[in-house]
C-alpha cells in the first residue's frame, strides 16, 4: 500500500527545509549545482502516531529574476498539486501576508487539494496575535508553528494524518514491483509500451487517484508484474526548473514504492551527473538496482563496443560496481525481457538469506587473515560473530568489541568479501557493527 505524499510548499526563507529536518529526523538533501544556484530537491519518510508518510520540500528557484522566480514557485505548487495527497503552505508571521503567498492560496482553494496553512517562526504565544492576520486569506483555520523548536506541530500532525491509515493496516503487495526511471527522453515510455504491448501480457490499471503515477500489471508466465511508470512529463514551457522538479518527484515516489529499479540510460550519452544522482537514490532505499542502457540498436558496434561501454560505467560508478548491467532497445524490443527476468533475479538476491552458519565459516577465516586496523588509541578490533537480519533488503550484523572504530575502509572490504562469497549482484545492502 502506497504511504501519503505529503508536500511542503511557499515562498524561499519561510522554514521549509527547517520543517523537513524536523519531520524526517534528519538532514538529507540531494544537491544540484546549476548555473551558480544550489537547489535541494529533498525527499524523505516521517510518521506521527504510528502512521507513515512521505515528505518532499520543495527547494529551489531561480533569483535574479523576479517573473521567472514567482513562475518557479507557481508552477511548483501546481505540481504539488497534482502529485500530493496533502500540502503545507509556509508562511512566515514576521512578515505578514506576501502577494505570493495570496496567489499560492488561490491556487490552493480552487484545487480542491487538502492543505494546511503553516504560519511558521510564531516562536512563543505573543506571535499568536499576528498569525491572526493570515485568516484574511479566507481560511478557516491556520496554525502558528515553529519549526525550528517545533511548537505546535503536534496539533498540525494529528490534523493532517488524520484519514492516513496506521502502518499495521498496510497490507504488503506481493507482487515483484519494477521502477522503470531515469533523465527524460531516454526511453521509457517506449519500454513500458513495449513490454505491455506484446500477446502475453495483459494490461491493468492499479485503482489510485488522478494524482498517482499510473501502474500497469504486466502477466508474465503467470505471474503479475507492477510497472511504476515515471513517464507522462508535462512539456512544461516556461520554466525548465519546474520540469526538472516534477520528474524528480516522480521518480523519488516510484523509488520509494518499488523494488527493483531500471536506471534507463542513453546509449549515445553514457552516465551522466543526473543519472548518478537517480542510482545513488536508488542505493539510498536499497532498491534493486538494474542499468539499462536503451536505444542500443542506434549505435555503431563492434564485437569490443559493449565491453568498453560497461567498463567506462562501472568506472564511473565506483562502489555501486554490483549493479547489474544490459544492453537493450525498447524501439527493436532487444533484450526486454531478458530486463524482466533480470528484475527477478534481483528480487530473489534481496530475499536471499545466508545460514549464519556459512558466514561464519567463510568470512571470521578471512577476517583473520586481514583483521580490522586498530583503534586510534591502539586497541585491537575484533570481529567474533556474523549473521544476517533485515526484513525488507539484507543486513549484515558484525559483532565486535569497538563497533565505532571500524574504519570505512574497511568496511567497503567487508562489503567486497560478502559479495564475492555469496553474490548478491544487483543488491545494495547495508553493513552494522554492533557490541558483542
Amino acid at each position: 500500500m502506497k504511504s501519503p505524499l505529503v508536500v511542503i510548499v511557499g515562498r524561499p526563507n519561510v522554514g521549509k527545509s527547517t520543517l523537513f529536518n524536523r519531520l524526517v529526523g534528519r538532514r538529507d538533501s540531494i544537491v544540484d549545482d546549476l548555473s551558480g544556484v544550489t537547489r535541494d530537491r529533498v525527499y524523505g519518510e516521517s510518521d506521527w502516531n504510528g502512521k507513515n508518510f512521505k515528505v518532499i520540500d520543495t527547494g529551489g528557484y531561480v533569483p535574479n529574476s523576479e517573473d521567472v522566480f514567482e513562475t518557479a514557485i507557481r508552477e511548483q505548487v501546481e505540481i504539488a498539486i497534482e502529485e500530493a495527497d496533502v500540502i503545507l503552505l509556509m508562511v512566515d508571521v514576521r512578515d505578514g501576508i506576501n502577494p505570493m503567498d495570496k496567489e499560492i492560496i488561490n491556487l490552493l482553494r480552487y484545487s480542491e487539494q487538502a492543505f494546511f496553512i503553516l504560519v511558521n517562526k510564531a516562536d512563543n504565544s505573543k506571535f499568536d496575535v499576528d498569525a491572526a492576520e493570515f485568516y484574511n486569506l479566507g481560511v478557516e483555520k491556520i496554525y502558528p508553528v515553529s519549526a525550528l523548536s517545533g511548537r505546535n506541530l503536534g496539533d498540525l500532525l494529528d490534523d493532517v494524518t488524520l484519514e492516513f491509515k496506521e502502518n499495521e493496516e498496510q497490507i504488503e503487495d506481493p507482487r515483484l514491483k519494477i521502477a522503470i526511471v531515469g533523465r527524460p527522453n531516454v526511453g521509457k515510455s517506449s519500454l513500458v509500451n513495449a513490454l505491455l504491448g506484446e500477446t502475453r501480457s495483459i494490461v491493468t490499471e492499479i485503482p489510485g487517484t488522478t494524482r498517482d503515477s499510473i501502474d500497469s500489471i504486466l502477466k508474465y508466465y503467470g505471474e503479475e508484474i507492477v510497472l511504476i511508470d515515471t513517464a507522462g512529463l508535462r512539456k512544461r514551457k516556461r520554466v525548465q526548473e519546474s520540469i526538472e522538479f516534477y520528474s524528480n518527484i516522480r521518480t523519488l515516489k516510484a523509488i520509494g514504492e518499488c523494488n527493483v529499479a531500471i536506471v534507463m540510460l542513453d546509449a549515445e550519452f553514457g552516465l551522466e551527473k543526473q543519472d548518478q544522482k537517480i542510482i545513488d537514490e536508488v542505493v539510498r532505499w536499497r532498491k534493486g538496482l538494474i542499468i539499462a542502457i536503451n536505444k542500443w540498436d542506434l549505435l555503431k558496434k563492434d564485437e569490443n563496443t559493449a565491453h568498453h561501454f560497461e567498463k567506462n560505467v562501472r568506472d564511473k560508478l565506483g562502489a555501486i560496481d554490483y549493479a547489474e548491467i544490459i544492453f537493450t532497445s525498447a524501439l527493436t524490443k532487444q533484450r526486454i525481457f531478458k530486463l524482466i527476468d533480470l528484475c527477478k533475479q534481483v528480487q530473489g538476491n534481496r530475499a536471499k538469506k545466508i545460514p549464519t552458519k556459512d558466514l561464519n565459516n567463510v568470512l571470521l577465516d578471512e577476517i583473520e587473515k586481514s583483521p580490522p586496523p586498530t583503534t586510534p588509541s591502539g586497541k585491537e578490533v575484533k570481529i567474533k560473530y556474523i549473521t544476517q537480519v533485515g526484513e525488507h533488503y539484507p543486513i549484515f550484523a558484525f559483532f565486535c568489541n569497538y563497533p565505532m572504530h571500524v574504519a570505512d575502509n574497511y568496511k567497503r572490504f567487508l562489503e567486497k568479501l560478502i559479495r564475492s562469497n555469496f553474490g548478491f549482484k544487483g543488491v545494495p545492502f547495508t553493513i552494522s557493527f554492533r557490541n558483542k
